[in-house]
């Protein structure tokens, strides 16, 4: 088992007799419910009018107040306004209470052999535009782990368990297996193809399906009414997804971190080219963006254009970075769990009674 602090986060509360249908307005997934009347846990974002994402976030339901709940987000600076400012200018006359309650709680991730996880298959269902979504029965409630703060994390197998944690304190788990780095937690999500907070799902820039919050489960797109909700649903059944976060491989491996949003361009390996083709040659448009990088590991996170992917794994281009300390070559790869053609008993969207 691995154990890590989650770098990076921070948590709000959100309380009071309307907590549940104020957030229920402004996130991208339904509140899920573990019975009649208690909320599960679950992982969602926030998305705004224009139908981009400002974060995303794991909400559990409050320990000590039964309407009221914990959100777990991105603590760094971003284009986008704070979440508490943002939450706060859609208060009205809702009756709920927004603080931060950063010193209250920390956040951390177990994973690996040893961790308590309930076996869910995972079913598929795809649109025409190329988004996926994950399928559960009424039945399940995929993320809730039967523990106050705790939740499965749903986002891709292997994920583990999620916990929000008394500051100051460490998970149980800790008893038995010592605590690692959070550069470890970083290197796990890197190599399961999972983006995660602003660095990667960059605020006021990009869309859900892009940043696979689709496949992560973070969108319900038979939701009724939210903020962000008729472009999102749009693009569900009319647009095109031309791109995805995927984990890629730089060589040779950088010696410090690579800024973020660094462009990715396509070339004509040597072995292909014709004498005179590469002076000649435009350089084309970039083709993706390195978002995330973890040096020593040579690892990091890409939003790349799918169109040109094909071409790239039968070595007819190659995916490359420029930057003032050298040429990088960026190989991806797809994680064994990600949806990338539909296979024997997924759903076709269209097709879905529940449509």
């Amino acid at each position: 088992m691995w154990l890590a602090r989650v770098p990076y986060r921070t948590v709000l509360s959100v309380t009071g007799p309307d907590a549940s249908k104020f957030l229920g307005g402004l996130l991208a997934a339904s509140i899920p419910h573990a019975s009649s009347s208690a909320p599960a846990p679950f992982y969602s974002a926030f998305i705004n009018a224009q139908g981009r994402v400002l974060y995303d976030a794991f909400v559990y339901p409050h320990p000590t107040d039964a309407a009221g709940f914990l959100l777990d987000h991105d603590a760094r600076e971003s284009p986008a306004p704070p979440l508490v400012a943002m939450l706060k200018r859609f208060v009205l006359r809702s009756r709920v209470a927004i603080r931060p309650v950063a010193h209250e709680w920390d956040v951390w991730q177990a994973w690996g052999t040893g961790v308590r996880v309930p076996d869910l298959a995972r079913r598929w269902r795809w649109a025409r535009s190329g988004a996926v979504e994950n399928v559960w029965t009424d039945s399940e409630t995929p993320w809730s782990a039967d523990e106050p703060c705790v939740l499965v994390d749903r986002r891709a197998p292997g994920m583990g368990r999620r916990m929000l944690v008394p500051a100051g304190e460490t998970p149980r788990e800790a008893k038995d297996h010592d605590a690692v780095d959070g550069d470890e937690y970083t290197y796990h999500r890197i190599l399961n193809g999972v983006p995660e907070g602003v660095n990667e799902i960059v605020p006021l820039q990009s869309f859900p399906m892009e940043s696979n919050l689709d496949i992560m489960g973070g969108v319900d797109f038979r939701k009724g009414c939210y903020v962000g909700q008729e472009l999102t649903v749009r693009t569900y059944h009319t647009g095109l997804i031309r791109k995805r976060i995927l984990p890629v491989r730089l060589s040779p491996p950088p010696n410090t971190s690579l800024p973020p949003s660094l462009d990715i361009h396509l070339s004509v390996p040597p072995e292909e080219q014709m004498e005179g083709d590469a002076a000649s040659r435009p350089r084309p448009r970039a083709t993706g963006k390195l978002l995330t990088t973890i040096p020593e590991r040579g690892v990091g996170l890409a939003l790349l254009r799918l169109e040109h992917l094909d071409a790239v794994e039968r070595g007819d281009l190659s995916l490359n970075i420029d930057t003032e300390s050298g040429k990088f070559e960026v190989q991806h790869w797809w994680p064994d769990w990600f949806p990338r053609t539909k296979q024997v008993g997924d759903e076709d969207a269209h097709s879905s009674n529940s449509e």
